[in-house]
């Protein structure tokens, strides 16, 4: 055990009247919203994106969002839980996945985008630091509430929860482990910079955000291995569960069409300069 581990006692619940509580993780969830929202308008600044198209696919990626991170998580636990209580499936504040509200949100831009002929990739790039830093925000509540927990870890800035109503506490009462979350906080930091560095810089649209989901996926895949797998949860050969399997495919598909969709645009520059000279 780290006798230099940290100690959280905070409570995960907010406030409660009667049987109605209200958890610092939804209230984290709401704040990061609005971050992403606030953030979304600020950046978009300049880049020729009106801010009432911010107003516009906020609804759409919060549903898509919402929907995505339940179906994720539904999946991830379908075979120990959801089959013999299918009900349990539309009880959505009992499980989300961070991956499933990335993709689910990101499809229902896409076919907003359609609908109302938005251009997806130029909009998506303006958008792609907001959304990273409102994921960081978003792990705060994680961290207080002790979900996404860590595995079991001598080191000494692991986290040990010690408060009844902490989720990790189920599993893992009064012992050290890895703070998970935070390692996720500070990755979405990094991803963050990266982008911040190369907005406008890569050709053609929708490159940065190509970029922002490869960057978030190939750390999630690394921080996955600090992570308690439960018995209920996908898990094949007792090393990889659904969530890297998810970070995998995804970086596969999004740095294939980074590359291809930049080879092509270059394929078109080319031509067109040794035509000028």
């Amino acid at each position: 055990m780290s006798i230099l581990a940290i100690c959280i006692g905070i409570d995960p619940i907010f406030f409660k009247i009667g049987s109605f509580e209200v958890g610092w993780h939804g209230v984290i969830v709401v704040l990061s919203v609005i971050v992403a929202i606030g953030l979304s308008i600020w950046f978009v600044r300049g880049t020729g994106v009106k801010k009432e198209v911010i107003y516009g696919v906020a609804p759409w990626a919060i549903i898509g969002g919402i929907i995505g991170a339940r179906l994720f998580h539904v999946i991830d636990y379908l075979a120990s839980t959801y089959i013999s209580n299918p009900m349990q499936i539309l009880q959505f504040w009992y499980g989300l996945s961070i991956f499933g509200a990335i993709l689910g949100g990101t499809l229902a831009v896409v076919i907003y985008a359609r609908i109302s002929n938005l251009h997806f990739g130029h909009f998506a790039d303006a958008v792609a630091p907001a959304v990273v830093l409102a994921q960081a925000v978003g792990r705060i509540g994680c961290t207080i509430n002790g979900d996404a927990w860590g595995a079991p870890t001598s080191l000494p800035w692991a986290f040990i929860y010690n408060h009844p109503n902490a989720a990790s506490t189920t599993l893992f009462w009064g012992e050290p482990t890895h703070p998970s979350p935070v390692y996720e906080i500070i990755w979405d930091l990094i991803v963050f910079a990266v982008l911040w560095r190369l907005r406008g810089r890569l050709k053609p649209d929708g490159s940065l955000f190509l970029l922002y989901l490869s960057l978030y996926s190939f750390g999630r895949f690394f921080i996955e291995f600090t992570r308690a797998v439960t018995l209920a949860q996908v898990n094949l050969g007792g090393v990889l569960h659904t969530p890297h399997f998810i970070a995998l495919l995804v970086m596969a598909i999004c740095i294939a069409l980074l590359v291809y969709r930049m080879r092509k645009a270059r394929a078109v520059v080319e031509p067109s300069v040794l035509e000028e000279t």
